[in-house]
């Protein structure tokens, strides 16, 4: 660091070239006063340094950071706002976090197979994304897909593709996603909810490096890497019975946990930094965050994880309404879900007409179906795989059918 800056901007200039040789993002990083550009190699990062009315770091070209401070105790904040500017992706500062980048970093020079866990909301994806970036595959394809929302009878057709003429509608024949991804990373998130008859075919495909399509005779080779999302305990699942053994082992090869955010607080700033850049509205919204926002934010212990923290940001945005800097007022967390009442009991009771309108037969039928599912739930003392096997279905259609009863629409039991 040139002398004339190190008098002049010392305990910020100091946690800037700390924060960004931390962060990693740049082989070398130049720190200079507000003036004349230094002689610099191409690719070396130049952050310049300026005192200002309000505090601001911003990209300035493709390789420079620009940092206005008003007060030095504000520099406490700066290498949070550098993180989010200085382009890493993701961004990091929790120690354990950066350890987890690292080993994400390496095992991406691999083509083993990658088993990521940690709630709903922590990134998963993202760092699956970090592993295909540095990849010898990114330049193929990254095809993400969420195994929970993809309904289960098109589960085995889009997983592995299909013949023309397989299944009724099947009009033309479909890849999969299996193929869709050859050459690069498939991403299979919630990995949990695949039913398990798909579950031996997804470890011979894992195994053998080819799938067959539905309808198909022949296989068909795919070079596909695979990275797996769970946000439940998958070795919690095995001994339930609800996952495969020979398939957990084939995907946790090596196996990342990302906590949740409020056992990381350190990324909690730099990530607030890296919404507000995004998310700002032109050149109005504010470019600073004030240290008593941050310690709000930080102090909040986030159920709802990184999503949530994306939600209290964007509202505090709109609630900033052209403020500098976005302070402790704007801060508004998110409010519980509210509990969904439990509906009336069916059981044993007899089907009502409602008053001036017949139910329909559609009607009719859903309610004697939530009648079986609560008489069923009942007899297995609540116990829901139990309750699935008695009635013949998956886990995740006896979740959907609860999910309905509870809707109002239909009456069932407790579940």
């Amino acid at each position: 660091m040139p002398p004339d800056v190190e008098r002049r901007h010392a305990p910020a200039a100091r946690r800037i070239a700390s924060a960004l040789a931390q962060a990693g993002t740049h082989e070398c990083i130049v720190v200079s006063d507000d003036g004349p550009a230094p002689a610099r190699r191409p690719g070396d990062l130049l952050v310049t340094m300026a005192r200002g009315d309000s505090p601001t770091v911003r990209r300035a070209g493709a390789h420079g950071i620009r940092v206005l401070y008003a007060d030095p105790d504000e520099g406490a904040l700066v290498p949070a706002a550098l993180a989010a500017a200085a382009g890493a992706d993701p961004v990091l500062r929790d120690p354990a976090m950066l350890a987890l980048k690292a080993m994400a970093t390496r095992v991406a020079a691999t083509d083993v197979p990658v088993l990521i866990g940690g709630p709903t909301g922590t990134g998963k994806e993202v760092i699956s994304r970090l592993v295909h970036r540095c990849s010898r595959r990114a330049t193929g394809p990254f095809v993400a897909v969420n195994c929970a929302a993809v309904p289960e009878t098109m589960m085995e057709a889009l997983l592995f593709g299909h013949r023309r003429g397989a299944f009724t509608g099947a009009a033309e024949a479909g890849e999969g996603f299996f193929r869709a991804a050859h050459g690069g990373t498939l991403l299979l998130d919630e990995i949990a909810e695949l039913p398990l008859g798909l579950q031996a075919k997804l470890l011979r495909a894992l195994q053998e490096g080819e799938v067959t399509p539905l309808g198909a005779t022949r296989a068909e080779p795919v070079d596909v890497r695979v990275i797996a999302c769970a946000n439940r305990d998958l070795a919690g699942e095995v001994n339930a019975g609800r996952f495969r053994a020979d398939l957990f082992y084939r995907l946790s090869v090596f196996p990342l946990h990302l906590p949740a955010l409020r056992e990381r607080t350190a990324d909690i700033a730099p990530l607030a930094f890296a919404m507000l850049a995004r998310h700002r509205a032109g050149a109005h919204g504010p470019e600073w965050i004030s240290r008593d926002a941050v310690a709000r934010l930080e102090a909040h212990p986030f159920p709802g994880n990184v999503r949530e923290l994306e939600n209290v940001m964007r509202r505090a945005l709109i609630l900033a309404d052209g403020c500098p800097v976005l302070d402790e007022s704007h801060i508004v967390f998110d409010r519980a879900a509210a509990g969904v009442p439990p509906p009336e009991p069916l059981a044993g009771q007899a089907m009502q007409h409602e008053q001036g309108n017949a139910a329909s037969l559609s009607h009719a039928l859903r309610r004697s179906r939530a009648a079986a599912v609560a008489d069923a739930l009942d007899a297995c003392g609540g116990d829901r795989s139990r309750t699935a096997r008695m009635l013949g279905i998956s886990e995740r259609t006896l979740r959907y059918r609860l999910a309905e009863m509870r809707s109002g629409s239909v009456a069932g039991g407790a579940a």
